[in-house]
């Protein structure tokens, strides 16, 4: 089971961290992704981490803002996102590269 948090409404430019607790076992082992969708659009996978802490982030909108991280130790993984744009309003999730999802947080940029 994966539980997203730390969504919310930031203004343009500013800073929100999502975390994505883990239960279960193996979250050593496995790969952990973040995808977005916005309204009216798919989603679109925003940030991937590996076990092994490699990490890939296919948007350019995002590279350079963007970070992903994952502490074993707390079976949790995270997405840093930094000087925020309107364009980043969507709902974020968190998956599990064996096919599991978090429910989703709402983060909404207001400009």
């Amino acid at each position: 089971q994966l539980q997203a948090s730390g969504g919310g409404l930031v203004q343009v430019g500013g800073s929100l961290r999502l975390s994505c607790v883990v239960s279960g076992s193996r979250f050593s082992i496995r790969t952990f992704t973040w995808y977005r969708q916005a309204p009216a659009k798919q989603r679109e996978l925003v940030a991937l981490i590996t076990s092994g802490g490699s990490t890939t982030y296919p948007p350019d909108s995002v590279k350079g803002r963007f970070t992903i991280s994952r502490d074993n130790a707390k079976n949790t993984v995270y997405l840093q996102m930094n000087s925020l744009k309107p364009e980043d309003t969507a709902v974020y999730y968190c998956s599990s590269g064996d096919g599991y999802w978090g429910q989703g947080t709402l983060v909404t940029v207001s400009s």
